[in-house]
């Protein structure tokens, strides 16, 4: 994987490739990363890189000729012209106005042979750059950032961290998102700590029990934090039967609201099952 980072301020993305588990994989040659400062492109005396939006308004927008020009030296493609372009290559954009990025997105980036990423600064870029040049316009979160920088990191780490041999495979079997759920908690020394224990079950040594009282917290906490997960998982299908029993004891056991249709027949399913053990 190549990451090109296009920037007015690359050294912000320089120290993340500097460093931790980022650091050996560009010294295996897992991670390639080349940085582009778009002032370099300006081609004013000043290097301007930003300028007011037409029809008024507050802030500024950076300018589409240097990112232009910075884009097609880093190998984007141009639309319009449907010429030049690294193959393999995908170019976005960081903006409150794309689409929101997800784990299942990060898998699919991270296949790719190359991403060429845009950080916006100020007020944003252009509609023509992105109308032209852009692949894939992303949003990190409904909330806004002054730097671009920040948010293109974002997608860096959630992507290469799924490239293989970077990380031991089974680190990433039981992560959040995995299985439409949330990760489980997890302790280390000491067994006590501010007068709270390690929960019996993680010292026993019973490999079935402790799987299982992790799924069980798994179900929990999506439950209590994500509940909109449940539901999303639900739809697709995500859960195996374990789950789906998981889900159901812990709606009941928490007397949580039951929305979707799935739910309502575990509910009634459960009352009907409950009243014939009472004899009722």
């Amino acid at each position: 994987m190549r990451y090109t980072v296009l920037s007015l301020f690359p050294e912000i993305i320089n120290a993340y490739f500097s460093a931790s588990i980022m650091a050996k994989a560009v010294s295996r040659g897992i991670v390639e990363y080349r940085l582009v400062n778009i002032r370099d492109f300006a081609q004013d005396k000043h290097h301007s890189c930003d300028d007011a939006p037409y029809g008024g308004g507050a802030g500024m927008l950076m300018l589409p000729e240097p990112i232009g020009r910075a884009l097609e030296a880093a190998g984007a493609r141009n639309h319009l012209a449907g010429e030049g372009g690294n193959k393999g290559s995908q170019v976005i954009y960081l903006s409150p106005s794309g689409r929101p990025f997800t784990q299942e997105l990060a898998r699919k980036l991270a296949a790719e042979q190359e991403l060429i990423i845009l950080c916006g600064r100020y007020e944003g870029i252009d509609q023509r750059i992105i109308d032209l040049y852009v692949d894939n316009e992303i949003s990190v979160g409904d909330y806004v950032l002054s730097s671009g920088e920040a948010a293109a990191l974002v997608i860096i780490d959630a992507t290469y961290r799924l490239i293989d041999t970077v990380i031991r495979p089974e680190s990433l079997e039981e992560e959040s998102f995995t299985g439409g759920l949330l990760e489980y908690p997890q302790y280390t020394r000491p067994e006590i700590y501010a007068t709270l224990k390690v929960p019996e079950v993680l010292l026993s040594g019973h490999h079935e029990h402790i799987r299982q009282w992790r799924r069980r917290k798994q179900v929990e906490k999506t439950l209590a934090l994500r509940p909109d997960l449940i539901h999303r998982g639900e739809e697709q299908g995500l859960f195996d039967t374990e789950t789906v029993t998981l889900i159901r004891e812990a709606l009941i056991a928490a007397y949580m609201p039951v929305q979707s249709n799935i739910n309502q027949r575990f509910l009634k399913k459960y009352k009907r099952e409950h009243r014939q053990e009472e004899g009722l």
